[in-house]
């Protein structure tokens, strides 16, 4: 006998009504968590999801059949999976949905969901979307960056405790350029950290800028940090992970619910706390509490809530790298068009080896 369908659940968010359909589902099966509890835990921390997403293109992750053993997110080589992203608004999205129409690498463009208000991430999750990847721009100017996005990703053999170890050296290296930068866990093993800048600067001055920093960081602990973008180069180090701030790449914004078993979230952190918390401790049954407690530690990244920064003292630390050291531009990912500047997009392990003289 077919399982008779749960009749749906009509919410009230903030002066609209949003249907969640089959509100019983089956979301993250380890935990018991329906898609109705993941709506309400969108609603539970909605100004910081919302600060967070509010004016940013922003790519749906979708995980419509739930997270569950074997589950598999799509990707541009296999569109077979149980899960995908969307970067395109979805069709009969309601009249209140915002969208702003943003450029990919590749020269098309796309109108993406551009959240204006709480509804939006709520009528989102009703849709199967757990994690929320915002561009770093704001609709009125798709094309400059408005914050630089630094991303410490652990490698094989290291993990989040390695990167809280890094984070703080990039803090010391910001305040040295009189910048400041707010952290955050990945939901996984990774730690982010966001710099609020003028959004007067390019993807590719932003990216540079971001290059910059990382090298520095190298400089600084060459035993536990790597700009190498070739996985076989990297060793038990934290990648600083550069191209995430490349035209079209996205980090999972704070809030989001990250697929995994146990329904971890990327959540904000106090500078005092990195060394001491583990990426488990902050999951969809835990963060509404910790929200109602100590608030959104990320509402200085609102625009116009706080400082933004120049990122020229980045940049002029670019320039030293080139002059100086000989240190230019790094590859982009596999995906993109060649960049002016660009070195050679080659595995090491696969690059042809230069023919013999002949004699």
């Amino acid at each position: 006998m077919a399982r008779a369908t749960t009749p749906a659940v009509e919410l009230e968010v903030r002066g609209r009504t949003v249907r969640v359909t089959s509100p019983d589902r089956v979301v993250f099966a380890e935990r018991g968590l329906t898609k109705l509890d993941v709506v309400q835990y969108f609603l539970s921390v909605g100004d910081g999801i919302l600060g967070a997403l509010r004016d940013r293109p922003t790519t749906l992750e979708r995980w419509p059949k739930g997270v569950f053993e074997g589950a598999r997110l799509a990707t541009r080589a296999d569109s077979s999976g149980d899960a995908f992203y969307q970067k395109r608004v979805p069709q009969g999205a309601p009249d209140y949905v915002r969208t702003a129409t943003i450029g990919f690498p590749s020269g098309r463009t796309a109108d993406e969901v551009c959240p204006s208000e709480l509804a939006v991430v709520a009528w989102a999750a009703n849709l199967g979307t757990i994690t929320f990847h915002p561009w770093p721009v704001r609709s009125a100017d798709v094309d400059s960056p408005d914050q630089l996005r630094i991303d410490l990703d652990p490698q094989p053999g290291t993990d989040f405790s390695d990167a809280a170890r890094v984070a703080p050296e990039v803090r010391a290296l910001l305040h040295e350029l009189g910048m400041e930068g707010w952290p955050k866990t990945s939901g996984g093993r990774g730690l982010h950290i966001f710099v609020p800048i003028e959004p007067r600067w390019t993807f590719t001055q932003a990216r540079r800028a971001t290059i910059a920093l990382g090298r520095e960081i190298e400089r600084r602990m060459p035993e536990q940090v790597t700009m190498k973008w070739w996985k076989e180069e990297r060793g038990r180090k934290i990648f600083v992970d550069y191209n995430q701030m490349a035209r079209d790449r996205t980090i999972a914004s704070a809030y989001s619910v990250r697929a995994n078993p146990r329904a971890t979230v990327s959540a904000p952190l106090r500078w005092d706390e990195v060394g001491e918390v583990r990426p488990d401790d902050f999951d969809v049954t835990t963060v509404p509490a910790r929200f109602a407690e100590v608030g959104d530690l990320f509402a200085p990244l609102v625009a116009g809530a706080g400082a933004a920064y120049s990122i020229e003292p980045l940049l002029e630390l670019a320039d030293r790298d080139e002059r100086d050291h000989g240190q230019a531009d790094l590859p982009y990912p596999p995906e993109y068009p060649k960049m002016p500047g660009e070195p050679t997009r080659v595995q090491p392990s696969r690059a042809r080896r230069a023919p013999d003289p002949i004699e």
